[in-house]
């Protein structure tokens, strides 16, 4: 498909900078395609009342680490040009794959520092070598610590990376390492928050919980590429990165059951999404997966696992936004945006969200 299909405009002030707090406040656009009421406004709050007993939300654990390393390069003449990375790969104990700005100015050898005083150990300042370097720029980053050791080294340094839109506009700072993270956050990984998570309160899982729906958790560690725009003119000619994710067996075992029991698998995010679809057969049937995918959704593709999807709203021309208009279908998608731009909803990853219904049901829903 053409990707200036997935084309939109919004205006800047639409772009939230902030989270809604509390995060269960947000507002809610729930969409309903081909229904005679095919887009309503409620708010996260409301999810209680709009699942049912039965159901099974499914979030992703992954944990954001401080993947933005602000540096410059030495050991090549007095000049010592900053450099900024982000991390997105983790490769081994000590191997990272990472983004440089700019990249011009680094060459396999070099010598990456970042920082001046560490608290971790005796660690001073933190030295990576690039070992590989790519036509697009992107490299390897060999670093002089490795392990737990090298975690918290970064953890100490680095900054949450905020995506451009945000990071464009104002500095991350210390409540970016509170709100950029989910509730259910606990595996390190991502470098990108898995960002319709950040609506849940405690308060909020309580309520469903009593509602009588099942929550379960996968994880996917989320890379940039992710969020990247789509550059092709079609979409034949993406290639999207690959992502580590796994499903536990007991997970796929859980909702197997909950749906052979008329419950419906409500994936929390395009990342819940697409990992289940990864790890389901053809007939729906989920099992345990673990391994990297780079599934890549877009309109025509008939999804097998999840029956409706909780997901915050999405950039023009990205391949999460193909997402969602494969899912119910990119007429309803683009009226939907339409409306929640005109009606003052806030974008994207600090923003909104909505609940989605497909456009073509995995399986018949009986109960309205």
């Amino acid at each position: 498909m053409k990707t200036d299909l997935f084309d939109f405009d919004l205006p800047a002030d639409r772009i939230a900078l902030r989270p809604t707090v509390p995060r269960d406040a947000a507002r809610l656009l729930v969409v309903k395609p081909g229904g005679p009421h095919e887009l309503y406004d409620r708010s996260i709050g409301d999810l209680g009342d709009l699942l049912r007993a039965g159901d099974c939300l499914v979030v992703n654990d992954s944990k954001v680490i401080a993947a933005r390393l602000n540096g410059r390069r030495i050991g090549r003449g007095s000049a010592e040009p900053a450099i900024e990375a982000t991390l997105h790969k983790r490769l081994d104990s000590s191997h990272w794959r990472a983004f440089v700005n700019p990249a011009k100015k680094l060459e396999v050898g070099d010598t990456l520092r970042v920082g001046t005083e560490g608290k971790a150990c005796f660690l001073g300042e933190l030295d990576a070598q690039v070992s590989q370097k790519d036509e697009r720029g992107e490299i390897t980053l060999s670093f002089s610590f490795h392990g737990p050791v090298l975690d918290q080294a970064i953890a100490e340094r680095g900054e949450m990376p905020l995506p451009p839109y945000i990071a464009s506009r104002r500095a991350p700072d210390e409540q970016d390492r509170v709100d950029y993270q989910t509730l259910f956050a606990r595996e390190e990984g991502s470098v990108a928050a898995p960002t319709a998570g950040l609506h849940f309160t405690e308060k909020l899982l309580a309520r469903l919980k009593e509602r009588g729906v099942g929550l379960h958790k996968v994880t996917l560690h989320v890379g940039v590429g992710t969020f990247l725009p789509v550059k092709a003119d079609d979409t034949a000619g993406h290639k999207m990165h690959a992502e580590f994710g796994s499903v536990p067996a007991e997970t796929a075992e859980a909702l197997n059951a909950a749906r052979a029991e008329g419950g419906r698998i409500v994936a929390v995010g395009s990342t819940a999404l697409r990992l289940l679809e990864r790890a389901a057969n053809e007939d729906g049937r989920l099992r345990a997966f673990s391994g990297e995918t780079a599934i890549f959704i877009t309109p025509g593709y008939k999804f097998r696992a999840v029956d409706l999807m909780l997901t915050n709203f999405h950039l023009p021309r990205s391949t999460l936004f193909m997402l969602v208009a494969a899912f119910s279908g990119l007429d309803t998608m683009k009226r939907a945006y339409a409306h929640a731009i005109s009606a003052g909803y806030r974008f994207y990853s600090y923003g909104d969200a909505c609940l989605l219904y497909p456009e073509q049901p995995c399986v018949p829903d009986a109960v309205p």
